[in-house]
């Protein structure tokens, strides 16, 4: 596995990954920004950054997240969700066939290793609130905001 980290509006984003795709994106509050970039991750870094400058809504460099069946079944559902859209936890546990299922469906989805590339910040509360995030509910705020199609103007 190599490893690369780059800067981000979010923080030090860490990459993680071979020859058989990205197994991990993460973001860290500090660390040292990587002067080299392995051949594996460079489309993947390459992608991210055209991402935060607003000129990429999708990815689809090789990916390889590592989780059991159901987690992995839930990541492909946040994958559906798009870009500028979000979804209740609710509806997604809806989707996957089992409102029964929502806390292990938050579980899993709060254990996505690849962040923002699957796109858990876009599962929000059913009242609309922004719930539960790993990053950080201020990171989540940013980038549902950043994928917004609506720009406002923040009043203070």
């Amino acid at each position: 596995m190599e490893t690369a980290f780059i800067q981000s509006p979010l923080g030090i984003t860490k990459i993680v990954g071979d020859e058989h795709g990205i197994s991990v994106i993460s973001v860290l509050s500090e660390g040292e920004i990587s002067t080299k970039i392995p051949k594996n991750l460079k489309e993947c870094v390459s992608q991210l950054r055209e991402y935060f400058d607003g000129q990429r809504q999708d990815f689809d460099f090789k990916m390889n997240p590592q989780g059991t069946d159901f987690q992995q079944k839930v990541w492909q559902e946040l994958l559906k969700i798009p870009f500028g859209k979000t979804m209740s936890y609710l509806d997604l546990s809806k989707k996957l066939g089992d409102v029964k299922a929502i806390r292990a469906v938050a579980s899993a989805n709060g254990r996505n290793p690849l962040w923002i590339v699957v796109p858990c910040h876009r599962v929000i509360g059913t009242d609309g609130s922004l719930t539960g995030y790993a990053g950080g509910l201020w990171r989540k705020k940013w980038l549902l905001e950043h994928e917004s199609p609506f720009r406002q103007q923040s009043l203070f």
